[in-house]
């Protein structure tokens, strides 16, 4: 890949490989490494992408394992989220409150198929290709996450309708 083809589909992807890896590994600076590598990766490849489709899983199909094997290695250790919490932007502070806080506490296996599916707007079927997971575990998945974020939602507005949506 020459640097001309690369610049662009570094700049255009970076924030989602970030995204993702920063999903399963809950650290700024494990995050950058793996995007790091990603990206390096990309740029070192041969293969022919089909389209921006193609692509995009690629990266997030090589960014979910190098970010699994980063969590296998020993020295990994997890760090607090606050600083990558304070970086974000929500259009009301109830929202970073209630749904960033809510989603952030899962584990990865839960996180994962919501940032995928409500953020980057891929569909069931292809978080379950790029998590090699059965299509009913990541509908299962988001079910679950609605039926939490609905009772945190809901459990709010009784108590502080200040705060409903």
């Amino acid at each position: 890949m020459t640097e001309e083809q690369f610049t662009p589909l570094a700049q255009r992807y970076m924030d989602t490989v970030y995204r993702v890896a920063y999903s399963y590994l809950r650290s700024p600076s494990d995050a950058d490494d793996v995007t790091q590598d990603v990206l390096i990766q990309l740029y070192k490849t041969d293969k022919a992408f089909e389209s921006d489709a193609h692509l995009k899983n690629w990266l997030i199909r090589v960014t979910v394992n190098r970010s699994k094997n980063v969590l296998r290695a020993p020295w990994h250790k997890a760090e607090d989220i606050a600083d990558y919490e304070n970086t974000l932007v929500f259009e009301q502070s109830q929202h970073r409150e209630l749904l960033y806080d809510a989603v952030m506490s899962w584990d990865g296996r839960n996180r994962l198929p919501v940032l995928l599916y409500y953020y980057e707007g891929y569909r069931q079927k292809e978080i379950a290709a790029l998590l090699n997971v059965p299509e009913e575990t990541v509908r299962t998945r988001l079910s679950r996450a609605r039926a939490k974020l609905k009772n945190i939602l809901s459990e709010v507005s009784q108590y502080d309708p200040t705060r409903a949506f």
